[in-house]
């Protein structure tokens, strides 16, 4: 039952190393993965944005991307204006790629023989869980901001979704949450059954022992 507990966190972590990792690169790097996308009359057709730009596509899917590094801002326009996205709201997703350098810290620390080794590893699963809760509050306020925006605009009509790097965050906070927990009680328990044998194993042969004098 230990080495279940003990597995199951550490595959966990490497889940939530994973999704966590491809969220930190997102757009423009990886169009797939954004973080807030605004669908309809608004830019050509679709704008999407990510950590590290934001991309724009037309009617027959054609993108065109900005890489803009950290801290960008953007212009929404519309048939009768525009409206920015500032960098107020886009400066806070550098948080992403420290929330993946915690989970790797935790992941390598899982793999320690000493029990010091994984309570490090839980405690840092936890500490990266507080770091994927702050950026997951970025991605809301992100996507708080451009549903904003997009109401703003004179006859828009766009819906504003929340992208695949924005529920990848929401699944990895679960994932190393409960990676601290099983980490931590799988080895444990292994440490608790291993400590027991060599107790019973001594004291002069134990109680049959009296019988073979």
């Amino acid at each position: 039952m230990s080495q279940t507990f003990y597995r199951a966190g550490m595959v966990m972590l490497f889940c939530a190393l994973v999704l966590s990792f491809l969220s930190s690169i997102s757009l423009p790097y990886l169009p797939a993965i954004d973080v807030v996308r605004a669908v309809g009359n608004v830019g050509p057709n679709e704008v999407r944005w990510g950590i590290w730009g934001v991309c724009q596509y037309d009617l027959s899917g054609k993108r065109e991307c900005t890489h803009t590094g950290h801290a960008y801002e953007f212009a929404l326009v519309g048939p009768d204006g525009f409206e920015i996205v500032g960098a107020s709201w886009t400066r806070g997703l550098a948080i992403h790629p420290v929330a993946t350098g915690a989970i790797a810290i935790a992941f390598g620390f899982a793999f320690s023989k000493h029990q010091s080794g994984t309570l490090i590893s839980s405690l840092v699963s936890f500490v990266s869980a507080a770091i994927l809760i702050i950026a997951f509050a970025i991605d809301i306020a992100l996507f708080a901001e451009v549903h904003h925006v997009v109401g703003k605009l004179d006859g828009v009509s766009a819906k504003v979704h929340a992208g695949t790097a924005f529920w990848m965050t929401m699944v990895s906070i679960v994932l190393v949450l409960l990676a601290g927990f099983t980490v931590c009680l799988g080895r444990r328990k292994e440490n608790g059954n291993t400590q027991s044998y060599p107790m019973m194993s001594k004291q002069d042969g134990g109680f049959f022992a009296r019988f073979r004098r």
